[in-house]
């Protein structure tokens, strides 16, 4: 994209429609896009509203698609996920609805699985160290450490 290029109202509108067209896009990234085209700030917030008023932008949409794919493709819990919704500035209210979209037993059984993987992938003959190395993968991942710790008490 050309930085150097100025765009008019309608330009830099048109663009943002598009690029919120293409994939679910919450609030911050629109105006961070909208500042590095160099739009004035009375222009971002006239197109932030337009956005949104003809549902181009809707944070508790973009939340929810954000949470369904980061927990069946990357398999994050939901620390992770929380966490990663509060650096995009996502409202607390987006982030406890889009949650509610996670199927409790899927959510277990994705945990079982990782679990179970994820031990027989370390190679360390020592079973507290093993139980450690396990435990960090599944914390970083987002996991709750009652859950966490509660799986490896199963298996190890």
């Amino acid at each position: 994209m050309d930085f150097s290029k100025t765009y008019t109202v309608e330009e830099a509108q048109k663009k943002l429609e598009n690029y919120c067209a293409y994939q679910e896009r919450c609030h911050k990234e629109v105006r961070t896009k909208l500042r590095d085209m160099k739009m004035i700030p009375e222009a971002i917030d006239n197109i932030m509203v337009h956005l949104i008023e003809n549902n181009y932008l809707n944070e508790e949409r973009f939340a929810k698609a954000f949470v369904s794919g980061k927990f069946r493709i990357k398999k994050w819990g939901k620390n992770r996920i929380i966490r990663e919704l509060k650096f995009r500035e996502i409202s607390k209210y987006s982030i406890d609805v889009a949650l509610k979209e996670i199927d409790q037993e899927a959510y277990y059984t994705t945990l079982d699985e990782l679990t179970k993987k994820r031990i027989d992938q370390v190679k360390e003959k020592n079973s507290f160290k093993k139980k450690k190395k396990v435990a960090d993968y599944l914390l970083y991942r987002g996991w709750e450490s009652h859950l966490v710790y509660e799986k490896l008490n199963e298996y190890l």
